[in-house]
């Protein structure tokens, strides 16, 4: 029975970690009326959870395998527990990066899950499980659907505490339903590093997980403050546009890994490079709302679907060494997701527009799409 819980409960914990993680960048237009950030600055303090949620994904990763995804996620909801309150007591701009620093606990437990459940299902299965895993990633769409609509009613304070119920919640369902008898993987971290690291496979996954991931991240972040001070929307509006974004993205992840399971991978990833690379492109050339949504739905399939194809490419390839692996790739996604927001804050302030950072992305995404042909051609692909 408590075998059988394991899916259902580590894509709940994925769902309240990424809750967690985004809370700052959802309510930033609430934080801004009463903490003072320079223009210049917001991009830094969103994305400042992003560092940490992405650096410790290799050693959460690693762990997981050590000591098993019940002790991870206990350890690393109660060391939330810290961050939340100390963001919901901020009066400054540093305390802001402070806490949210730390907040990126919350992102970094989603290397626990693909590393803990491919051991309770067949080869066969470990796309779907993956992508099903991966629906977590809605956590961010419900903080920035509702977390807006809360803070309306009672402040932004008092919505950051709220989460402390909630994490003092998933405390108790995993101390008592999380699995104990898991099987564990002990081999040293180093040792683990020194057998994958040469892999070029190893880097062609992170960096395509670099483009889908952490366009994921990086609009989840940028789109709520962006649609209301370039489009004037509500914040509200702004929140619930981002959540369909999100939503969108999350869904055609488990959908990515089951036609993964089914068909060659490394194909369905050349459709995906092919879509952002236009995608991109229009978005680079500053449209109106509409073609502006019609460019960011374009992402948002994209990069669910490019999401769930990868993690059902690392297991196959790198099955004894899934646990550094998915870290490293996972770590990669994330940093993906920090470096964006940034670089189009600053883009922005020397010429007054983002056209310059959507062209970058697509041209890494055209870059990704070339090296997938590539190894598509080599004969690396998974047999079909």
């Amino acid at each position: 029975m408590i075998r059988k819980m394991q899916l259902p409960l580590q894509t709940l914990n994925l769902i309240l970690g990424f809750m967690v993680w985004v809370i700052i960048s959802s309510l930033m237009p609430f934080i801004t009326e009463d903490i003072a950030i320079p223009p210049g600055k917001l991009a830094m303090v969103t994305a400042i959870p992003v560092v940490l949620g992405s650096i410790l994904r290799i050693p959460l990763g690693y762990y997981a395998n050590i000591f098993g995804a019940r002790i991870v996620f206990l350890v690393s909801f109660i060391l939330l527990l810290f961050p939340v309150y100390y963001i919901s007591e901020a009066s400054t701009m540093m305390d802001l990066i402070i806490g949210g620093l730390f907040l990126g606990i919350g992102g970094a437990v989603f290397s626990v899950g693909v590393t803990s459940l491919p051991k309770y299902y067949p080869k066969e299965k470990h796309g779907f499980v993956n992508g099903m895993y991966g629906i977590g990633n809605l956590g961010t769409a419900v903080t920035t659907f509702s977390a807006p609509i809360v803070a309306t009613q009672i402040g932004w304070a008092p919505t950051v505490k709220l989460y402390l119920i909630l994490l003092l919640v998933f405390i108790a369902l995993n101390f008592f339903l999380g699995d104990r008898h898991e099987a564990k993987v002990k081999t040293p971290i180093m040792e683990q590093i020194k057998g994958v690291y040469k892999n070029e496979k190893l880097w062609f996954f992170s960096l395509f997980y670099f483009i889908t991931f952490g366009s994921f991240v990086a609009f989840t972040v940028y789109l709520p403050n962006f649609l209301v001070s370039n489009f004037e929307l509500t914040k509200v509006d702004a929140g619930m546009r981002t959540a369909g974004f999100i939503a969108i993205a999350t869904f055609f992840r488990p959908i990515g890994g089951w036609l993964a399971d089914r068909f060659q991978p490394l194909f369905l990833l050349v459709g995906t490079f092919s879509v952002y690379t236009v995608a991109a492109i229009l978005l680079a050339f500053s449209p109106g709302i509409t073609l502006y949504t019609v460019g960011c739905l374009a992402i948002a399939v994209c990069a669910g679907m490019g999401n769930g194809v990868i993690f059902k490419l690392v297991p196959f390839y790198f099955n004894k060494q899934a646990g550094i692996v998915n870290g490293i790739v996972s770590m990669m996604g994330g940093l993906g997701g920090f470096f964006p927001p940034i670089l189009l804050s600053t883009i922005h302030a020397a010429t007054g527009q983002y056209s310059i950072g959507f062209m970058l992305l697509s041209q890494v995404a055209l870059a990704s799409l070339i090296l997938v042909i590539w190894l598509y051609y080599q004969g690396t692909q998974s047999n079909e």
